[in-house]
């Protein structure tokens, strides 16, 4: 029971940083304005890990890479201490399932940053079109909606295409990346015997 509530405490650390460093990354890569108040706080939460190894890891192909290793790092390290608190010594073959699972991990959180920046986007669109958070959802959710929007046009003036991309990234999370985590956790479970 005790160790339940380490992994959940450490889990829920270790994912506000986590999320804070992808919505980092991803901001970047979409070009995503970084005056407001969601920017600024992911960039202050992991500016003390981002800058230093930004001075090893440079940007390449204008990517952020040092966010997204920051992200990656702290996952593994989460997973390997995960796997601690529930009584596993980790050997070297489960070190590399770790890192396999830690990657696989960081696409489910990528794809939940962009379910939370749709839902928010599509509200924000209903309520309060100019609201000064508004550019930065739109340049998150923009690669995502434009295809469908060129396919769907709005049905009696209603965008349904948030709803749409919902769907399509649920989908994603509900197959290969559950099939990619249930394969990481049997290699893992293997490699741990």
């Amino acid at each position: 029971m005790f160790a339940v509530a380490i992994a959940f405490v450490l889990d829920a650390i270790f994912h506000l940083f986590i999320l804070a460093a992808l919505v980092r990354f991803w901001m970047q890569a979409l070009r995503a304005p970084a005056r407001n108040p969601i920017a600024q706080f992911s960039m202050a939460l992991t500016d003390s890990a981002v800058k230093p190894l930004r001075r090893v890891v440079p940007g390449l192909f204008n990517l952020d890479w040092a966010s997204l290793l920051v992200a990656f790092g702290f996952e593994l390290l989460l997973q390997f201490l995960l796997l601690l608190v529930r009584g596993y010594s980790p050997n070297m073959e489960a070190m590399s399932v770790l890192l396999f699972f830690s990657f696989v991990k960081l696409i489910r959180l990528s794809i939940y940053v962009f379910i939370g920046a749709i839902i928010v986007q599509a509200v924000l669109s209903w309520t309060s079109p100019h609201h000064p958070v508004g550019p930065f959802f739109q340049a998150l959710t923009r690669p995502f909606l434009k295809p469908f929007q060129r396919a769907v046009p709005p049905i009696g003036g209603v965008d349904i295409t948030p709803v749409l991309v919902l769907i399509a990234l649920q989908l994603v999370l509900m197959l290969p990346v559950t099939w990619l985590e249930t394969e990481s956790v049997r290699m893992l479970e293997r490699a741990l015997l």
